[in-house]
């Protein structure tokens, strides 16, 4: 008997597209509005300057009948941000947008304005790595020295909000502020008795080290009666005296072996030394350093000499190069497999995987991350008060929409879609900030 079946006339076949798109991952997006907001004018440079008159010391003795005293010198505090110019662009061409089943350009508009929000969170974070005031859990006294188990608790809580009221850093709701949030009031309380209403410092966490903190027996007992009590967006709860919100743009790292380069006779400008490698991988979304390999040991490529190594193998990451003769390098190394333009142009950075790499000089000076232990990540959890930082505005973010012809494009075969803003963060006081260091006894793999 003949049957006809379905893959004699697969040629009849239309395929079928969903006309709704997927939804992308989300972006918890925190940081960035704690800054407080600063305007650089225009034509006055790139640096914005912020001044502070320090407090002077208390008298030590009464005065003496008749006697004047000697006074106090008054001593000025200035700390500075440069403003920089970020940008990008998605290009379509004129084909793709009339054969393409969705809309490209208005895909594009919605890219870019996310791609915006992302690198202005990511920068935040990434400036306020600079702040210099760190706990890590267990007082282990470094990155390299925590061990799984590290998790964040109730005492490093404690002891973080303990610092920083010591040291004076005011609080979110606390005097001399204006309240920028929506009214929290709305059920007619008293502010003073609304929980949303008390003064506060902010902490921003990671979500896996959130996941730590609330499987913690007093924490558990803690949030199970303030789930009423939000404030900010992302916000999972309030703890001695701190607000804690989440962001999956949390930076973290994670330590791999060494990697350790062969010398090569010739082709650089090594001189005859002991030069060591630290290599750095950078995950290709959001671009942070976040695969550190351990410092290797010391390679002699001799006078005029270079080093070589090739990178790791993985999907989705690219790498960076430090060199130097010491256990610390601070410099990127020089290759001709970096970008071919740009500011880090020639620089051991954005190397692809799996690849040869030659390096024949010190680069451009550049402070690695330092490396966990082996087969260990590490979570930073950042907290602060009103006045740490702040977001300096030169430019607004501006986006360009453009579909007609010009002379650049004469038969009008691209659309543009780009944005660009100029802008910096500033530390405005280190001291009202401080970084705790956690690893998880969660990841991200399933099962």
């Amino acid at each position: 008997m003949t049957t006809n079946t379905a893959a004699q006339f697969s040629g009849d076949v239309t395929t079928y597209i969903a006309a709704k798109t997927l939804p992308l991952a989300r972006r918890q997006l925190v940081v960035y509005q704690f800054g407080d907001p600063a305007t650089l004018p225009k034509g006055m440079g790139t640096t914005y300057t912020a001044s502070r008159y320090n407090r002077v010391p208390l008298p030590f003795a009464p005065l003496a009948e008749g006697v004047p005293p000697i006074g106090q010198t008054m001593t000025l505090q200035q700390v500075t941000a440069q403003a920089q110019q970020w940008g990008d662009k998605v290009t379509i061409t004129d084909v793709a947008e009339m054969t393409i089943k969705h809309p490209l350009f208005k895909k594009a508009i919605e890219l870019v304005a996310l791609q915006l929000a992302e690198t202005m969170e990511r920068n935040t974070f990434v400036n306020l790595m600079a702040g210099g005031q760190i706990n890590y859990v267990n007082s282990r006294g470094s990155r390299a020295n925590l061990v799984a188990g590290d998790v964040v608790n109730p005492h490093e809580v404690n002891r973080a909000n303990a610092i920083l009221e010591t040291l004076g850093a005011p609080r979110y709701m606390g005097d001399e502020i204006t309240d920028m949030k929506v009214e929290a009031d709305a059920g007619g309380a008293k502010a003073s008795s609304n929980p949303r209403k008390m003064p506060h410092y902010v902490a921003v966490m990671h979500p896996l080290v959130i996941g730590d903190f609330r499987e913690n027996q007093t924490v558990i007992t803690a949030w199970s009666y303030s789930d009423l009590n939000r404030l900010y967006n992302y916000e999972a709860g309030e703890w001695g005296g701190i607000r804690f919100c989440k962001s999956n743009l949390v930076p973290s790292w994670t330590g791999f072996a060494q990697i350790v380069p062969t010398a090569q006779a010739g082709g650089g400008s090594l001189t005859n030394a002991n030069y060591f490698l630290i290599v750095t991988g950078s995950d290709s979304q959001n671009q942070y350093e976040s695969a550190i390999y351990q410092v290797s040991t010391g390679v002699n490529p001799g006078a005029n000499g270079a080093l070589q190594f090739t990178t790791p193998n993985v999907p989705g990451f690219t790498y960076s190069a430090y060199i130097g003769l010491t256990a610390t390098p601070f410099n990127l190394g020089v290759s001709a497999q970096g970008p071919t333009s740009g500011p880090l142009q020639g620089q051991a950075t954005q190397l692809p995987p799996n690849t040869l790499i030659t390096l024949t000089a010190l680069g451009a000076s550049q402070v690695p991350p330092a490396a966990p232990t082996t087969g260990i990540t590490v979570y930073p959890t950042f907290i602060f008060g009103r006045g740490a930082y702040a977001q300096v505005v030169l430019d607004n973010a501006k986006f360009t929409y453009l579909k007609e012809a010009d002379k650049s494009d004469p038969l009008n075969q691209l659309r543009v879609v780009g944005w660009k803003n100029f802008y910096g963060t500033l530390i405005q006081n280190a001291q009202f900030m401080m970084r705790l260091e956690s690893t998880s006894a969660f990841s991200t793999a399933f099962g």
